[in-house]
């Protein structure tokens, strides 16, 4: 069994004369930082994730197992299989849900990292300003595409 002195590195056990090590909060409060929040709005985004994230690995398990194992692999997937797909409302829902939840999963995930390693308030805004643009842009892309897609175009 290990003792105190062999797991910490240290050359004598923690006590009253050897305190151990204060690790200090990533960004500490400040007179200007309010003691609560007025809203649910992270416990929101945290649901959130976890429910698209059950919902996402069931529709993209279902879309690799009917694309990949039911219609013949990537071999068939051409501008005509997808044009074929698209004409289905099905399948733009389908495609639209994965573009949405993904985008709208992935950009959550990345705002809580910048909120947790962005130090300075500036970086955070300017860095969740740009990944809200990016999102947002994709997002708007995405869905005129598949929701605009001409198979006749040659």
């Amino acid at each position: 069994m290990a003792t105190d002195i062999e797991t910490t590195g240290s050359s004598a056990p923690y006590g009253p004369d050897n305190p151990a090590p204060v690790i200090e909060p990533p960004r500490a409060r400040t007179s200007r930082t309010p003691k609560t929040t007025r809203t649910n709005f992270e416990l929101y985004g945290w649901l959130f994730m976890r429910l698209s994230g059950i919902v996402l690995v069931v529709l993209v398990i279902g879309h690799l197992l009917i694309q990949l194992v039911l219609d013949g692999g990537v071999s068939k997937i051409g501008f005509a299989f997808v044009a074929g797909r698209w004409a289905s409302p099905f399948w733009q829902t389908w495609d639209l849900i994965m573009l949405w939840l993904g985008m709208l999963h992935g950009a959550n995930g990345l705002r809580t990292i910048i909120n947790d390693y962005a130090e300075r308030d500036s970086t955070r805004l300017w860095l969740k300003a740009l990944l809200y643009t990016a999102t947002v842009f994709t997002i708007l892309l995405g869905t005129l595409v598949i929701f605009t897609f001409d198979p006749n175009i040659r």
